[in-house]
């Protein structure tokens, strides 16, 4: 328990860290930050459902979790991954508009444009994620254990007691949109970036690498725990070593809230500086 709360306090100290430097200084007033500290706000929201209920079952003899609070649960690991993946979606059209369309990026990226950015990283997913999980909770159920230390929609789907064929058809629905168009688009912002440096100097190349790098470390960083999870849930956890399972179920819900504020924190010369100013 106190190996896993002293992480919990890890990733709300240093997430709570980015959000107040961001906040408070002036100089960070930009949309590049401002998207930042979403992520750290969406790291603090992903992270608290899964360990606060997390932390409670190591407190206790029995780990049940009831009905509603298991897809609760679902429902906020699902939507801190949704907007993970559309906030870093956002971030990488901001870098593409700085580094392929400079003279027109304050025209593009204005103080409108980033609520509006921020809105729809919000607004799509959840509204996307919340049929899907009204749909399996809907489900009866012929079991109750799950094999991870996380409710996961699939695995409560697999228990269900009747044909799943709706769910699992929304499912892939659900997985194009909120997955794989913002996977895809990132992808090729970073290709048009890459295209753009390939034909400039030097210096240019390492402004848009210090620039850029965190959040392609993040990007890639979430992705490979992402794609992990997504491959835990489709095999047989029951055939893995419990402790590898759990291992392997933190992931996603740790890694990325943990490492994220240490990337921007660390890589990014002007939250750096502002760090080290409030210390």
């Amino acid at each position: 328990f106190v190996l896993f709360f002293i992480l919990y306090l890890s990733i709300v100290f240093a997430n709570v860290i980015i959000i107040v430097v961001t906040a408070r200084e002036n100089a960070l007033h930009e949309p590049m930050y401002i998207f930042i500290m979403c992520l750290a706000v969406n790291s603090l929201y992903g992270s608290a459902g899964f360990f606060l209920r997390f932390l409670r079952d190591l407190l206790s003899s029995s780990h049940l979790i009831s009905r509603p609070e298991c897809f609760v649960q679902i429902y906020v690991i699902y939507t801190y991954g949704s907007f993970e993946l559309s906030f870093l979606s956002v971030m990488a059209y901001d870098r593409y508009v700085a580094v392929c369309q400079p003279l027109h990026y304050h025209n593009k990226i204005t103080k409108k444009t980033v609520i509006l950015l921020i809105g729809l990283a919000v607004t799509i997913p959840a509204i996307i994620v919340t049929p899907f999980v009204y749909l399996s909770s809907t489900l009866p159920l012929c079991g109750n254990a799950i094999p991870k230390v996380f409710c996961a929609n699939w695995l409560v789907v697999k228990l269900s007691c009747v044909p799943t064929g709706l769910s699992d058809l929304f499912g892939m629905l659900v997985t194009t949109p909120v997955v794989f168009l913002p996977f895809v688009f990132v992808l090729y912002t970073y290709g048009r970036i890459f295209l753009i440096c390939r034909k400039r100097t030097s210096d240019f190349k390492r402004k848009v690498v210090q620039s850029c790098l965190p959040h392609i470390i993040t990007f890639v960083n979430y992705s490979i725990n992402f794609f992990c999870d997504v491959a835990l849930s489709r095999i047989d956890l029951e055939s893995l070593n419990p402790y590898i399972a759990v291992i392997l179920s933190l992931e996603f819900v740790v890694i990325p809230p943990l490492v994220n504020p240490l990337v921007y924190g660390l890589k990014l010369p002007e939250i750096r500086k502002c760090i080290l100013r409030m210390f």
